[in-house]
């Protein structure tokens, strides 16, 4: 029983240390686009500039200028990541399809049922993706 005891230990320790290696191995996350800067993601170049929430309304708005690439469904990867939960563009987003001319369009997030302050937007296109600290630029 000793022995199947420490034959146990040694393997747990042996897979400890083998998680550990592969998460050394692992890149850093790529840092936080900064609100107004113009960001390639993918066809698309975007350029978020401003996120305003408003507790009376219980939602966040964000302003970003979208385009690059004709696509009906070009602003479908953007998602709210607040309280550790994806949120949806709500139906007063104006946002939709995407052209080749960038055009300036407003996300409207549903945040009521969102615990804590994080908010991170995050838009994904294809293999490729960014994301924005929105919780410090309320204007």
């Amino acid at each position: 029983m000793l022995l199947l005891a420490l034959g146990c230990g040694l393997a747990i320790l042996l897979a400890g240390g083998a998680l550990l290696v592969m998460l050394a191995g692992q890149d850093d996350p790529e840092p936080p686009v900064a609100l107004g800067v113009e960001s390639s993601i993918g066809d698309m170049q975007v350029t978020v500039r401003s996120a305003i929430e408003r507790p009376d309304t219980e939602m966040l708005t964000v302003e970003l200028v979208l385009g690059g690439v004709d696509d009906t469904d070009g602003a479908a990867g953007f998602e709210l990541i607040a309280s550790g939960r994806p949120i949806p563009p709500g139906d007063r987003s104006t946002c939709d399809s995407t052209t080749v001319e960038p055009v300036t369009c407003t996300l409207v997030f549903d945040v009521s049922t969102a615990d804590g302050e994080s908010r991170v937007l995050r838009y994904r296109r294809g293999d490729d993706q960014a994301r924005w600290d929105v919780r410090n630029s309320n204007g």
